[in-house]
């Protein structure tokens, strides 16, 4: 696995150069996004509205970091809750084969945390209906609101390894609100996940009837964040794997 493992490495090395290959992957970001190709994917029966790449970054992630805690701001359907869940549900049946003790889901300490300013009726109760749903704990309100804040802080406070991953409203200022609140909860070691900073990179018509668009979206936020926060560096080695991503520029990793 060590030669695999190196191999990988000189594999991304070499596709973050090729010019040809992140055209053709710039050239399809722009092609799929006005006909809503994340829209198109499902987890465990849940919409995810995700591009597969970064659906497999996130696993990956979860399963290096064996997180106690993973918080997500934007919940939309719970698809994205529900592939937290599961990931963790998997940590926690190989941590009961590995110690001959199976761990029941209704008292495992492994637990995901999602805030959504508005969490409608039929998702909430579809998500309570999940099997995944006794890891899953939801809050409603704005995620930038002091009291939800404060709520969420409570809460990690009970854990040790923390993932954060902001997927919210996209507007700069509210990015930035986010990640001056949530981003501290990151463990060291760990990554704060910063969705669709590709609205940078993107033209600015095609957000028209959105309060976002370059110049003021998650990647600004994330750049004016990065000046004040040293702890924190962009893990570029995940976008270059994944070449097509909504987030380049928004793996951040925790450094200390």
């Amino acid at each position: 696995m060590k030669d695999f493992n190196k191999e990988t490495e000189n594999r991304i090395l070499e596709i973050s150069k090729n010019q040809r290959l992140n055209q053709i992957t710039a050239e399809f970001m722009r092609e799929s996004t006005l006909p809503k190709y994340s829209y198109t994917f499902s987890w465990l029966s849940r919409p995810i509205i995700q591009y597969p790449q970064d659906i497999v970054a996130v696993q990956e992630l979860i399963w290096q970091i064996r997180p106690d805690l993973i918080i997500e701001t934007g919940i939309a359907h719970g698809g994205s809750l529900v592939l937290s869940a599961s990931m963790l549900a998997l940590l926690d049946m190989c941590d009961a084969i590995a110690t001959g003790q199976m761990i029941d889901p209704k008292v495992s300490h492994r637990r995901v945390l999602g805030i959504d300013i508005d969490i409608r009726k039929h998702n909430q109760i579809a998500l309570e209906a999940h099997p995944m749903y006794s890891r899953i704990q939801m809050i409603e309100g704005s995620s930038i609101e002091p009291n939800i804040i404060a709520q969420v802080h409570s809460i990690a406070s009970n854990y040790q390894k923390i993932l954060v991953c902001l997927d919210s409203n996209h507007t700069h200022a509210h990015v930035l609100a986010e990640l001056e609140a949530y981003a501290p909860l990151t463990s060291i070691g760990s990554y704060c996940i910063v969705f669709d900073t590709v609205i940078e990179d993107l033209p600015d018509e095609m957000f028209p009837d959105r309060p976002w668009g370059k110049g003021n979206n998650p990647k600004t936020a994330v750049w004016e964040f990065l000046k004040t926060h040293s702890e924190f560096e962009i893990d570029k080695t995940i976008q270059h794997k994944l070449l097509i991503t909504v987030a380049p520029d928004g793996f951040l990793k925790r450094r200390y």
